[in-house]
């Protein structure tokens, strides 16, 4: 279970609840006439099999207190759970606070240790008192299956991280030939140092080091699914700001060889390096500024 799968729920959390609240409310009356739960219970069976890929269904009364067994395809969660106490669950006092259907955020199971998330659907007398609440246990995989078909659990999911995964590879062999490159253009002979091949291994190294970290970003984003950090406008586009510092870096290394190189072999061709110069500081101007923005929106 990855966190991008939890971050995708927080979005679709909204559309999911009322998915799920639908399908409860077209399959149980939500007013039960003449104060009896028997014709709302008789329609829990019709509930599992509108919704085949729910962990387990389950009501419990007004005190939280389960009055029907486990109903679940999987034999292993089914028939047993009948008089168990929960009522220090979310779901409980949250749908009793809001006399309202409710959706929790995902927790790890009791039973399976899988997240899921609770749909609660209270049932109420014609005089408005709550009879039971009617659980609906799904796992996060698949109410992200049922209500977000493009979530990190579907085929193009799946497609997208082996795609993410060779372009890393890729990009991770191309670091390592410049790493290489760089090590033997620097040369060991230390009576005859060249500083050209001193810049040029620098530079070499400083993309190789530009590379590799956008290679680990990609990779634990896309692949790995680690959670974006948040807090400052620079740790949440970091994959970003990382490759063009250290492209900065290497320009402003190659900047400073050339005013060198020109000024001891032609001084009429030091303006191209104040040209190379401002190139570089347009590209610190405009990260500042793409900083600033998103700093600013996220405030």
């Amino acid at each position: 279970m990855t966190v991008k799968e939890i971050q995708e729920y927080a979005q679709i959390r909204t559309k999911a609840r009322a998915y799920l609240c639908y399908i409860m409310s077209r399959n149980i009356s939500h007013n039960i006439s003449g104060n009896t739960l028997d014709a709302a219970l008789s329609n829990i069976h019709k509930l599992q099999e509108t919704l085949p890929t729910s962990e387990m269904i389950y009501v419990i009364d007004g005190n939280g207190i389960q009055i029907t067994d486990n109903i679940s395809s999987n034999v292993k969660l089914h028939g047993f759970g009948k008089g168990e106490n929960r009522n220090d669950r979310a779901y409980y006092y949250k749908t009793l606070k809001e006399h309202r259907c409710k959706l929790t955020d995902p927790y790890p199971s009791l039973l399976t240790n899988e997240l899921v998330v609770t749909a609660a659907f209270p049932l109420y007398d014609t005089q408005d008192n709550l009879l039971a609440i009617v659980c609906v246990d799904i796992s996060l995989r698949n109410i992200l299956r049922m209500v977000h078909p493009s979530s990190v659990d579907s085929l193009f999911g799946k497609s997208s991280k082996v795609v993410y995964t060779i372009f890393s590879i890729a990009l991770l062999g191309i670091a390592l030939l410049l790493f290489l490159k760089g090590i033997t253009s620097f040369g060991f002979d230390f009576n005859n140092i060249d500083i050209h091949n001193i810049f040029k291994s620098t530079i070499l190294l400083t993309l190789s080091l530009a590379i590799v970290d956008l290679v680990k970003a990609i990779f634990e984003e896309e692949v790995l699914g680690r959670e974006k950090r948040r807090g400052s406008s620079d740790e949440s586009h970091q994959t970003m700001v990382k490759f063009l510092g250290s492209i900065i870096i290497s320009l402003s290394i190659e900047a400073l060889m050339l005013v060198f190189k020109f000024a001891l072999t032609d001084p009429g061709k030091l303006l191209y390096a104040v040209y190379l110069l401002g190139g570089i500081t347009g590209l610190i101007l405009g990260l500042s500024v793409y900083l600033k923005v998103n700093q600013k929106r996220e405030n």
